[in-house]
C-alpha cells in the first residue's frame, strides 16, 4: 500500500521549477568619502575600510562614490549567496559559476516638421521638401531610415542625403554620388582601420557628419589582487567613430570614442547621438568599470548606479549621449542591472527593458512554499498539524525535516482508502495546476528603466516599472503624453496545464507604475506584431487564423474595440493613415493534418475607421512557401511613402521549396530569386503591384543564397529614383513610377587600393 502510496504523491507533488521575484533589499551604511572612477581594472586612490550594505527594504537607485563600494556591494552579495547555499546544502557556492554578465544581446531641441512624401503618425521615414522642376520630375524629397518614432533617428547601414548614398559593407564604407543616375560614380571607398574579422555595423547621418558604430573584440590587461603582472582579459569595445565627410572623396576622422562594452543600440535627436553598450563585470572582487576613451586617454569615467534591491545577474549598461556639435560635449552614466534586451527610445526618455530574471535562492524558497500552500492546505486537518508543527520546530536540523514530513504523509495515505486517495491526489493536481499557474504569471515579468534624456543631451534616472510578460520587439512599447503602454506575452507550461495569452498595460510615465490593464486578450495564441498609433494600438496574434485587434487606449483601461479574423499572419505593422494600417506577414492555409503551411509573403491593407468593424481593404501574396521578406524581422528593410511618390518597397527572397527532377531523373536545383518587389497603395486602389527589381536569380549555390542572401538589402527614394541595395553591394536605379532601369552601380570588392580617413589634427605629411 505504502509503494502506490508513494507513487502517488511523487506524481502529484512533484518538483515544477518556474520563474520567480524574490530578493533581499542592500542599503548602504557608513563608508568612505567620494572619489573618481578611473577605469581599467577599476583602482582608485581611495584608502580605508570599505562600506558595510545591509539589507533595507527599499526599490531606490544610489550610486557608488568609489571602486570601493562598487566592490563592498558585490562582495556582500557574493557573500549572502555563500551563505544562503552552506545552510540549505553545507556547501558553499562555488560563485565562479554564476554568470556575473548575462548577454542578451526638450523644451531647446526643435524638430523639423515632416516633409511631403514622408510616412505621418510614430513612424518617419522622411526627407527633404520636395520641388518641381518644369517637366515635372521631383528634386529635393529623399527617403530617410524608417524610423519607430518621428524626429528619432535610428542607425542603418545604409543612409543617403538627396545626392550621395553612404554604405557599409565589412570594414568598408563607400560613399556614392547617385542624383542624377546618369552621372552615378563612386566617389570615396575607405577601408577603416579595424581588426580582421570585424565589421561596421550601423551609422547616423547628420549633415556633413557621420557617426559609425563598430564592436572590437579587444585585449586588456589587469593586475589581479595581489599579483605583479598583468593578465590578459579580452573586453569587448565600442567605437563611435565620428567622420567630416564635408569633402565626399576625402572623409576624415574628426572623433574614435571607444566605449566599455558591446555595441546595443543607439538613437539620434538632432544634433545629439544617444548610445547605449553592455560590458561584463568579469570579477566581482575586481570588476572592469566602464570608461570612455580616446586615443588612449580617459575622456569619460561614468559614474555607476545601483538598485537598493538587487537582482540576481549584473552588467554594466551604459548609456552615452555625444554632442555633434561641441567636440567636448559628452554625457555618460552606467547602470548597474541585467544587461539591455530591447529599446524604446522617444525624443524625452530612454527606455531600457529586459526579462526579470531568478534570484539566487529562488528555487529552494519556490519548492517549500509551493509544498506548504498548494499541498498541505489539503491534507486532514490532524495530518497538517503534524507537518507544520515540525516545520515550526527549531531543535530538528533542515537536513531532517522533510523525512519527518514524508513518514506524516506516509502514515496519513496508508489510513486512507482508495477512493479517498485518490479523490485527494486528484484536488492536489488541481491545487498544483493552478499555483504553477499563478507563480509563472505573477512570475515571468518585464523590468523596464526610463532615463531622462534633458534639454542639452543629459542623461538622468528617472523610473523602474515592471509588467507581467515578455516583449515581443521595440513595438511593443510607446509613449504618449505622460504615459507609458506596453503590450507583453503570458507563456507558461507544468504537468497540470499551459496557458498562452497577450496583455496591455498602461504606465504613469514618471513613476513607471501601472494605472491600466487589459490581460487575457486571445488565449491559446501567440501574439506576432503590435503598433501603437495615437491613441489606439493594433494587435495581431495567430494559431490557425489571423486575429487583427483594435484596441482603445484613450483612457487608462485599455478596451478591445474590433477585431478581424483572416488567414495568415502581419509580423510587421506600418501607419498608413489614422483610418489605415499596413500589415506585412505570410499566407497561411490548412495543411491537412491539423496545422497549417506558410505559401507566401503577404501584404495586406486594413480599414480601421469603423473601429467596431475593421476591414480588409485589400491583400497581396508573393507565392511560395520559401519566399521571404527582410522586413517581417527588420523593419528597416522597408521603403514607404503615401504621398508623391506613392511607393512601398520590400527586399524579397523566393526559393521553391519543393524539389523537381527532370524526365530522365535529375535532380533539377530549386530556382532562387533576390530582388525587391515594388507597390503603390492607397485605401481606393488596394496594393498594387508596380513591377519588380531584380538582383539575382538562379545562382550557382542556392543554399547560400537563400539562407544568408537577404541579411542586408535596403531602398531608398531621391526625387523620381527607387534605389535598391542588395546583399552583393550592388545599387540598381530605376524610375520610381514605372520601374524603367537606368542603370546600376557596383560597389562591392574591386581590388583598388583603399584610402583611409585621415584625422583632421594629423601632422601634414613632410
Amino acid at each position: 500500500m505504502y509503494g502506490m502510496a508513494g507513487i502517488g504523491i511523487a506524481a502529484a507533488i512533484g518538483f515544477v521549477l518556474v520563474l520567480g521575484s524574490i530578493g533581499g533589499n542592500i542599503a548602504t551604511r557608513g563608508g568612505p568619502g567620494p572619489t573618481t572612477f578611473v577605469g581599467g581594472n577599476g583602482t582608485t586612490a581611495t584608502t580605508g575600510i570599505p562600506p558595510v550594505f545591509t539589507v533595507a527594504p527599499t526599490q531606490n537607485i544610489a550610486k557608488f562614490s568609489s571602486v570601493d563600494e562598487l566592490r563592498a556591494f558585490l562582495t556582500n552579495v557574493e557573500a549572502s549567496r555563500n551563505a544562503f547555499s552552506t545552510a540549505q546544502t553545507g556547501i558553499p557556492e562555488n560563485f565562479s559559476k554564476f554568470n556575473l554578465g548575462a548577454t542578451a544581446d526638450s523644451d531647446a531641441r526643435t524638430t523639423a516638421p515632416p516633409a511631403p512624401g514622408a510616412v505621418m503618425g510614430p513612424s518617419s521615414a522622411s526627407g527633404e521638401a520636395a520641388t518641381f522642376t518644369e517637366n515635372g520630375q521631383r528634386t529635393g524629397v529623399f527617403s530617410g531610415t524608417n524610423n519607430q518614432v518621428a524626429g528619432v533617428d535610428e542607425p542603418d547601414f545604409v543612409k543617403n542625403d538627396g545626392k550621395y548614398a553612404y554604405v557599409l559593407s565589412g570594414d568598408k564604407l563607400t560613399i556614392s554620388d547617385v542624383y542624377p543616375p546618369e552621372n552615378a560614380t563612386i566617389v570615396a571607398k575607405v577601408g577603416l582601420d579595424i581588426k580582421n574579422g570585424q565589421y561596421l555595423q550601423e551609422m547616423f547621418l547628420n549633415n556633413d557628419t557621420l557617426v559609425v558604430f563598430y564592436t572590437e573584440y579587444a585585449q586588456d590587461y589587469v593586475i589581479p589582487q595581489y599579483e605583479f603582472a598583468p593578465q590578459p582579459v579580452y573586453t569587448p569595445k565600442t567605437h563611435a567613430l565620428v567622420l567630416d565627410v564635408s569633402d565626399r572623396a576625402n572623409p576624415k576622422t574628426v572623433h574614435d570614442y571607444v566605449v566599455s562594452g558591446t555595441y546595443h543600440d543607439a538613437r539620434m535627436i538632432g544634433d545629439r547621438v544617444y548610445l547605449v553598450t553592455a560590458s561584463d563585470l568579469y570579477s566581482y572582487r575586481q570588476p572592469l568599470v566602464p570608461k570612455i576613451t580616446e586615443s588612449s586617454r580617459t575622456v569619460v569615467a561614468p559614474d555607476i548606479y545601483y538598485f537598493q534591491n538587487p537582482e540576481p545577474y549584473y552588467n554594466f549598461n551604459t548609456v552615452t549621449s555625444i554632442g555633434l556639435s561641441d567636440k567636448d560635449d559628452i554625457d555618460s552614466k552606467t547602470f548597474m542591472m541585467n544587461p539591455a534586451s530591447t529599446l524604446y527610445v522617444s525624443q524625452d526618455n530612454i527606455y531600457i527593458a529586459y526579462p526579470k530574471y531568478l534570484p539566487y535562492n529562488y528555487y529552494e524558497q519556490s519548492s517549500r512554499d509551493r509544498f506548504f500552500k498548494a499541498v498541505v492546505p489539503l491534507l486532514p486537518q490532524d495530518a497538517q498539524a503534524k507537518v507544520r508543527a515540525v516545520d515550526a520546530d527549531t531543535s530538528v536540523p533542515a537536513s531532517d525535516k522533510w523525512d519527518r514530513i514524508a513518514r506524516i504523509l506516509e502514515d496519513t495515505y496508508n489510513g486512507m482508502s482508495e477512493s479517498e486517495k485518490t479523490q485527494l491526489f486528484d484536488k492536489i493536481q488541481k491545487s498544483l495546476a493552478d499555483y504553477d499557474a499563478q507563480a509563472q504569471k505573477d512570475a515571468t515579468k518585464t523590468v523596464i528603466h526610463r532615463i531622462a534624456i534633458g534639454p542639452n543631451g543629459e542623461i538622468d534616472y528617472g523610473a523602474r516599472g515592471e509588467v507581467p510578460g515578455r516583449l515581443l520587439n521595440q513595438f511593443s512599447m510607446d509613449e504618449s503624453g505622460d504615459r507609458f503602454r506596453v503590450a507583453t506575452t503570458v507563456e507558461y507550461y507544468s504537468p497540470y496545464g499551459q496557458g498562452l495569452y497577450s496583455n496591455v498595460y498602461v504606465l504613469d510615465k514618471e513613476s513607471m507604475q501601472t494605472v491600466g490593464k487589459l490581460e487575457q486578450i486571445q488565449p491559446g495564441e501567440t501574439m506576432y506584431s503590435t503598433r501603437f498609433i495615437g491613441d489606439r494600438l493594433y494587435l495581431v496574434t495567430f494559431q490557425r487564423i489571423d486575429p487583427f485587434f483594435v484596441i482603445d487606449l484613450s483612457e487608462d483601461t485599455p478596451k478591445v474595440l474590433g477585431e478581424l479574423k483572416l488567414p495568415g499572419y502581419s509580423t510587421y505593422l506600418h501607419p498608413y493613415d489614422e483610418d489605415h494600417v499596413i500589415g506585412i506577414g505570410k499566407d497561411t492555409k490548412d495543411n491537412g493534418y491539423g496545422g497549417i503551411t506558410q505559401t507566401g509573403v503577404k501584404l495586406a491593407l486594413f480599414d480601421v475607421s469603423d473601429v467596431a468593424n475593421p476591414k480588409l481593404v485589400d491583400d497581396y501574396v508573393i507565392p511560395g512557401q520559401g519566399t521571404d521578406s527582410e522586413v517581417l524581422w527588420d523593419h528597416k528593410a522597408l521603403l514607404f511613402s503615401k504621398e508623391e511618390p506613392n511607393v512601398l518597397s520590400i527586399p524579397v527572397n523566393t526559393y521553391d521549396a519543393e524539389g523537381k527532377y527532370a524526365p530522365d531523373g535529375r535532380y533539377i536545383p530549386p530556382k532562387v530569386w533576390r530582388g525587391f518587389y515594388v507597390f503603390g497603395v492607397s485605401p481606393d486602389s488596394g496594393i498594387a503591384l508596380k513591377g519588380t527589381v531584380e538582383h539575382s536569380s538562379n545562382a550557382t549555390d542556392p543554399y547560400y543564397n537563400y539562407y544568408y542572401g537577404m541579411q542586408v538589402s535596403r531602398s531608398f527614394y531621391i526625387g523620381d529614383v527607387l534605389y535598391t541595395v542588395s546583399a552583393g553591394n550592388l545599387i540598381k536605379m530605376n524610375d520610381i513610377d514605372t520601374l524603367a532601369d537606368l542603370g546600376q552601380l557596383q560597389i562591392g570588392s574591386t581590388g583598388d587600393v583603399i584610402k583611409y580617413p585621415v584625422p583632421l589634427d594629423a601632422p601634414p605629411k613632410q
